[in-house]
């Protein structure tokens, strides 16, 4: 059996690591799409080295661009791709344009189509996410949900037939990940914090960072928090930021570059808390058990918020700084034993569901 994966930004990096693991230890062939759509090398190449993921078989050198560009380039360049490997199944990724990308040069061509992490919802049609993920699992002939409400979701839209529960891939990666873990004091060292004593944020989402005000009120937020935030700042948020004339550095917050991905975990496990509009951020917050404030108005990973672990600050409120400084420093909530997102064996069932339906 042949499974082409089809991934391009950094979530899907990290969701590729254990499937990529699990198809060597089953014996199945996996050919790796990289499509480019995370170009940045502390988005894309480190990842792979970090993680230990085969290099990818393909690379497809997309870049930049708007939401169509891009997407249309992806879809141009796929089609050859397809017709060359013939794979038993095209797998897609998560919610991005590579996802979409993939699942339509995919149907064009009567390839079937799984779609890991499907039947997320934030029921927000103004993130392209939402559209993407949508249109992805009406596409998809098969659809690997990662938790009961995600298995809900595709229920009420008469997709229960085609859905299959296997639990959530990033915890498998982040369990392993942290279980490898032996320097966290080293990179705290070199961000120059105490464990506890600091949060770490991530700002990236569109919503966030292209408008003006509320790109500023969001910074102002941070500056306020009562202890120590480190701003781990995308290329495109640095850039927005000089367009807009607004500060980074200032009261609270400083900014630093982008963690490779298990510097994040051990940065992540040792925080206080973490700020943060990513939705793989937030379930990663809970996995560790780190207080999670979220600065989008809706999430996908409602578990989070129903077991006390993660706040939703509205950026486009009035008063969104004093929410995001108030939510941000809180107290850590009540403990809890729960696991929505699997034991850690998610990939492994994947890949013996695929197998078994070839």
């Amino acid at each position: 059996m042949k499974i082409l994966s089809v991934v391009g930004a950094r979530p899907q990096f990290v969701k590729l690591a254990p499937i990529a693991d699990a198809c060597r230890e089953q014996g199945v062939e996996h050919v790796i799409v990289h499509t480019g759509q995370h170009y940045d090398p502390m988005l894309s190449d480190v990842f792979f080295t970090d993680l230990g993921i085969p290099d990818p078989d393909v690379h497809l050198g997309t870049g930049s661009g708007s939401h169509g560009r891009q997407t249309g380039a992806m879809l141009a360049a796929m089609d050859e791709v397809l017709e060359q490997h013939q794979p038993d199944w095209v797998l897609v990724y998560g919610d991005t344009n590579s996802t979409l990308a993939g699942a339509l040069s995919a149907v064009k061509m009567h390839l079937p189509i799984a779609h890991l992490e499907a039947g997320l919802r934030s029921f927000n049609r103004a993130m392209p996410e939402e559209h993407n993920r949508v249109l992805t699992d009406h596409a998809a002939d098969l659809l690997l949900a990662p938790t009961q409400v995600a298995m809900d979701h595709l229920a009420g839209e008469g997709l229960a037939q085609r859905s299959v529960l296997v639990g959530d891939v990033m915890v498998d990666v982040l369990m392993k990940v942290r279980a490898e873990l032996t320097d966290t004091a080293a990179a705290l060292d070199e961000l120059g914090l105490s464990a506890g004593e600091y949060s770490i944020a991530t700002i990236h989402r569109a919503e966030n960072t292209d408008d003006p005000d509320r790109l500023a009120g969001i910074i102002t937020g941070l500056q306020q928090v009562d202890h120590p935030v480190v701003l781990l700042a995308h290329p495109r948020l640095r850039a927005k930021v000089a367009d807009q004339g607004l500060d980074l550095e200032g009261g609270s917050l400083t900014v630093r570059d982008p963690l490779p991905y298990p510097a994040l975990i051990g940065a992540v496990d040792a925080a206080r808390g973490v700020v943060t509009d990513s939705g793989g951020l937030q379930k990663e917050a809970f996995a560790l058990r780190t207080p999670c404030t979220t600065v989008r108005t809706e999430t996908e990973w409602v578990e989070t918020v129903e077991l006390g672990w993660n706040v939703l600050v509205s950026p486009g409120a009035d008063d969104a700084a004093d929410q995001i400084a108030t939510a941000a420093s809180r107290e850590e909530p009540r403990p809890t034993d729960a696991a929505p997102y699997g034991d850690g064996q998610a990939a492994q069932t994947v890949v013996e569901v695929l197998t078994s339906r070839a």
